[in-house]
């Protein structure tokens, strides 16, 4: 009984794995290599259990990768000088006999990585459990929530932790498929488009994998701009019928702020006049319909203020995985905070956020908008239009980005330069304010992958609300 009870035990202690369906894959390849691009797709050499098989796989797929045939007879010389217990090119000779269809040897490859993610999931499990076990002073419970869930994300979108390497001809066929998607569009447009016209043809939409830092002093209308390219990109997806969200970090206004805001520019009533129901009958009639009509978007608002960059990642990434995810807006990032462990200062934790925002959009292949404030320095020179050296902390933050625009509205500091009525210096500026009060400028200070310019659109105050210019 006691030795049957050690047994159990020994058992119980191994990790899953299905040796069986192991023999039977590499059997399978080596009996018809066609077999091998059948299943490539679904295990690689880390997915078996067995280090022999690791080694076997690998080699099977060195040849193959190379254009020769891979048999017990070409492999054999890779295995002649293994010293171990088994004689390899005899073990590849019988494990011939496990062969099985292509079919089956597919069934086989899914329980071979199902095994495999099992094994990896005990790994994370025993990870968390050692390191909620000890008493560190830099390391807390948040901390270890965020680094097993960034682990889990890795293992259920990558498979493994280690699939950085892009062979070239892999990354050139990327390059195709986003020059055809471009070719094939009539705005000439691959990204995500911001659905102001002359923007979208300026950067040809915002890209995967892009930093876009939109930045401005206050009043400028940042937020305004980052909440009409959220929206039309979640209206974009909804029409479009893909299964996608826009995910938007409000550190500074709430959920129903911004939800204001949003109803206000669809309906074209005032957000304060909403706000203080100073509206008709027929305008709150117009108000309801409007937010039934946008109710279903598919925009997820997360308004945790001072969140960390690590926990913003750990929220994208579930919203990846739960609803897909297609764009993402931070608002703002001085409001954000570091991991805490820097000792240097702002403006080092600045610099570990806006690395931390551009390998989010990295990792989850989709572009980061960013807003960001300007430093006082835009005020005191005459010439009001910001320049990338007024980006706060400004070093990492235009070194990491992609994209650095500006929004700038000369009506904002016109209006403060008012002259006595009725003199002729007034009448002077009613006409130049009639001329720009509407107006406001996009300056593009930096972009990886074109031009940099300046791009006119109308700002309706009023409504919160970018349209393209009617000016042609």
């Amino acid at each position: 009984m006691e030795n049957n009870l050690s047994l159990v035990k020994d058992t119980f202690k191994e990790l899953p794995n299905n040796i069986e369906a192991e023999q039977a894959v590499i059997g399978s390849i080596l009996v018809q290599n066609e077999t091998f691009d059948e299943i490539n797709t679904i295990v690689s050499s880390v997915n078996f259990y067995d280090p022999m098989h690791q080694s076997i796989f690998s080699a099977i797929e060195s040849l193959i990768y190379k254009g020769m045939l891979a048999n017990p007879i070409t492999l054999k010389n890779y295995f002649e000088n293994e010293k171990d217990e088994l004689n390899v090119p005899e073990y590849l000779v019988k494990v011939t006999k496990f062969s099985t269809p292509p079919r089956q040897a597919i069934e086989y490859s899914r329980i071979i990585y199902d095994m495999f993610v099992r094994r990896e999931l005990i790994k994370i499990s025993e990870n968390t459990i050692d390191a909620a076990k000890l008493n560190a002073l830099d390391v807390n419970g948040q901390n270890i929530i965020e680094n097993s869930e960034r682990l889990l994300f890795d293992l259920a979108e990558k498979g493994s932790f280690n699939s950085s390497l892009i062979k070239f001809d892999e990354a050139m066929k990327q390059t195709i498929e986003m020059a055809s998607a471009a070719y094939q569009n009539d705005e000439g447009i691959v990204g995500v488009p911001t659905g102001l016209r002359d923007l979208d043809d300026r950067l040809g939409g915002l890209h995967n994998s892009d930093l876009i830092i939109i930045a401005g002093r206050p009043s400028m209308g940042k937020t305004a701009l980052a909440t009409n390219i959220a929206f039309n990109a979640a209206q974009k997806l909804q029409e479009s019928g893909k299964k996608s969200a826009v995910a938007f970090f409000s550190l500074e206004m709430s959920s129903e702020q911004l939800s204001t805001r949003i109803l206000a520019e669809q309906s074209r009533i005032k957000s304060n006049d909403i706000r203080r129901g100073r509206i008709s009958d027929e305008q709150f009639d117009k108000f309801i319909e409007t937010s039934k009509n946008i109710s279903e978007l598919p925009l997820y608002i997360d308004e945790t203020p001072a969140i960390s960059i690590a926990a913003m990642s750990n929220r994208a990434r579930r919203i990846k995985r739960l609803f897909g995810l297609d764009l993402i807006v931070v608002d703002y990032i001085q409001l954000m905070r570091g991991s805490g462990n820097n000792r240097d200062g702002r403006v080092q934790e600045i610099s570990e956020i806006t690395q931390g925002l551009k390998a989010m959009a990295k990792e989850l292949k989709l572009p980061v908008i960013a807003l960001s404030q300007l430093s006082r320095a835009v005020e005191q020179r005459d010439d009001h239009k910001p320049q990338l050296s007024d980006l706060r902390e400004s070093g990492s933050i235009e070194q990491d980005a992609d994209v650095v625009m500006f929004v700038y509205r000369e009506a904002y500091y016109l209006e403060r330069k008012e002259p006595r009525p009725a003199t002729v210096e007034h009448a002077e500026w009613q006409a130049k304010m009639n001329e720009v009060s509407n107006l406001a400028e996009l300056i593009i200070g930096k972009q990886r992958h074109g031009p940099t310019g300046n791009v006119m659109v109308e700002f309706e105050a009023m409504f919160t609300k970018f349209k393209d210019t009617q000016i042609n």
